[in-house]
């Protein structure tokens, strides 16, 4: 019997098995794919991640960001240097997912991909998992399996908070201009926008909406072929993927008997930026600390996960919501009263950065929107 097994090596999942394996609990990751596997994603990376791990991640990191430059209908450009702290990082999920899982093996957690789990049930205080590879046995479980995975409905969170969103990615490879600005246009889409964020050996771009509402991923290939083309890209020449993005939109319950949810099965996706990497990351190394609590007989440890969760990360995106709720619905005025204006744009690398939180400033931003809209 493990102490915990975790199902899906995302960051999430690999960085609870490498802080639960570090404390010297018996840890089984669970992955459906084989490793290292494609992953669609942007790949931006504050480096604040780094704080809560004692290794470098260098060999992991494709790109550093040091400047981003916003446009509006691919015009009206606007550009900030990042000044301090380091630069944005620019990842590969299949590098730096498999890198994280790495690091968790060398700390004695035991992995298996190309397993997929099948079904769930409680006995006797542990969970016991069936995959497709045979059954596993463990006292605690964390789901860690992504937007799409079954893990939350069968832990019964069927009903989870979320906004729905989506995007469609394609990853040319080819020779990089300007590999240290990472690229955001507003306009060609409506209730997202589009991007470019460089690696070292060609580029992301890809196209998201972030609001609620029907939407079909042919609805973003116009502005992702648009967009690609300013930059010499034939979008139809390279294979887009599409996938869907469960969005922060309230707090809620992350926690069940000997279960916790981690990552994008929590909806820890910031509702403005669709940043996912970090809060899972931050949501998989608080998953690990209240199920080792829990193994050392703390009642309260995963109740206060939630809590923790809610606490850190939640309520800092309840500010976020109120400004993708107003500047997605007038994104023209936001792009003038928030991008334009001189410390609108350098607090906004800040929040990408980690270096601020969106309750500093978000409020600012709301009022010169809402003054913005008043008739004159």
């Amino acid at each position: 019997m493990y102490d915990c097994i975790i199902i899906g090596a995302g960051p999430a999942g690999a960085t609870a098995a490498y802080h639960l394996a570090k404390r010297g609990r018996s840890v089984l990751l669970l992955e459906k794919a084989t490793l290292p596997r494609y992953k669609p994603c942007g790949g931006g990376v504050s480096p604040q991640v780094a704080q809560w791990f004692d290794f470098d991640f260098a060999p992991a990191i494709s790109a550093r960001v040091t400047a981003v430059r916003y446009t509006w209908n691919i015009g009206d450009p606007v550009v900030s240097e990042i000044e301090t702290g380091e630069p944005i990082w620019m990842v590969r999920r299949d590098e730096f997912d498999y890198f994280l899982v790495q690091q968790a093996q060398g700390q004695g957690a035991e992995l298996r991909h190309s397993t997929r789990a099948t079904g769930i049930t409680f006995q006797q205080d542990s969970w016991q998992v069936q995959t497709d590879q045979g059954a596993f046995t463990g006292r605690y479980l964390i789901a860690a399996d992504g937007a799409r995975g079954p893990l939350a409905k069968w832990l019964g969170f069927g009903q989870r908070q979320y906004t729905p969103g989506g995007a469609l990615e394609i990853e040319p490879r080819l020779p990089v201009e300007n590999g240290h600005i990472a690229h955001f246009e507003f306009g060609l889409i409506k209730n997202g926008y589009v991007w470019n964020f460089p690696k070292a050996d060609g580029y992301s771009i890809g196209s998201g909406i972030f609001r609620p509402g029907k939407r079909k991923s042919q609805d973003l290939q116009p502005s992702l072929q648009d967009y690609a083309q300013a930059f010499g890209v034939e979008a139809k020449a390279v294979k887009a993927h599409g996938h869907p993005l469960c969005l922060w939109s309230g707090l809620q319950r992350l926690h069940t008997q000997n279960a916790l949810l981690a990552g994008e099965a929590a909806c820890v996706v910031d509702p403005f930026t669709a940043e996912g990497i970090r809060p899972s990351i931050l949501s998989g190394l608080r998953a690990a600390e209240a199920t080792h609590a829990a193994l050392a007989g703390d009642l309260n440890a995963l109740e206060r996960y939630t809590q923790v969760m809610h606490t850190e990360w939640g309520a800092d995106m309840v500010w976020a919501q109120r400004l993708a709720s107003l500047f997605y619905r007038f994104p023209a005025l936001g792009y003038q009263i928030g991008v334009k204006h001189p410390t609108g744009v350098d607090r906004m690398v800040k929040i990408l950065s980690g270096e601020m939180r969106y309750a500093d400033v978000v409020n600012r931003v709301i009022q010169k929107m809402g003054r913005g809209l008043v008739p004159h």
